[in-house]
């Protein structure tokens, strides 16, 4: 097998395609939850905190050879820990729903034994009566 048609029968495989729709519907969920978090939460959150923007809160260690401060930006972490959480909060919710689609309802009769049971509990009976 070539190279070529070794590659081409990897990237076709079901796994490779779908892993590839997940990280580009991941890439676009994400920008939808920083939004989320940057346009909404944290505007919401601003007026209980004092009006902090989250984003600016940072403080200096050291000053950097270009005069210019060096930053530890636990701002930004903080905001994205937030945007974490919701995007946790979010993918359980979706689990969670897709699971209980998957439970069979509760009205719904039991499934019939495979054949093999059947011919088993035949043969059980049939032996149990000589």
């Amino acid at each position: 097998m070539s190279f070529a048609s070794e590659f081409k029968e990897f990237a076709m495989k079901g796994n490779v395609i779908d892993l590839a729709v997940g990280v580009v519907i991941g890439a676009a969920f994400g920008k939808i939850v920083s939004s989320l978090v940057g346009d909404i939460v944290m505007p919401l959150l601003a007026p209980l905190l004092g009006h902090i923007n989250f984003s600016d809160l940072a403080f200096t260690i050291a000053t950097g050879a270009d005069g210019k401060p060096v930053l530890v930006k636990y701002g930004a972490f903080l905001q994205t820990c937030f945007e974490f959480l919701i995007i946790a909060f979010v993918i359980f919710l979706a689990i969670k729903a897709i699971n209980k689609l998957k439970r069979p309802h509760p009205d719904a009769p039991p499934p019939a034994p495979p054949r093999s049971e059947i011919l088993l509990q035949e043969i059980r009976d049939l032996l149990a009566r000589k």
